[in-house]
């Protein structure tokens, strides 16, 4: 049976595709409404990929697959990603 992660384990892979930190965007779940920070989805490491679950519905809220051309993110149960800006120094 696969390994079940925190969305800590996301960094690595989504910090080649996204320029923040992917793990403290804000995520709300399609399924079922919830909206929290991603470090805290559940993430299944499997040979093909890693799959991340809704930590409330454990529905599908993200796969990531390296293939030998470049990374596949499939973002299905992702209602929205908010990413909060940098507070700017006055």
């Amino acid at each position: 049976m696969p390994a079940n992660l925190d969305g800590n384990v996301l960094a690595g892979p989504l910090s080649e595709v996204f320029q923040f930190d992917s793990t403290t965007a804000l995520v709300e779940c399609m399924h079922c409404g919830d909206v929290k920070v991603f470090a805290v989805a559940q993430v299944w490491e499997d040979p093909m990929g890693l799959v991340a679950r809704c930590s409330t519905c454990a529905e599908v809220l993200m796969t990531v697959v390296e293939t030998a051309t470049g990374t596949v993110i499939e973002l299905r149960g992702i209602a929205s990603l908010r990413v909060q800006s940098e507070a700017v120094a006055d």
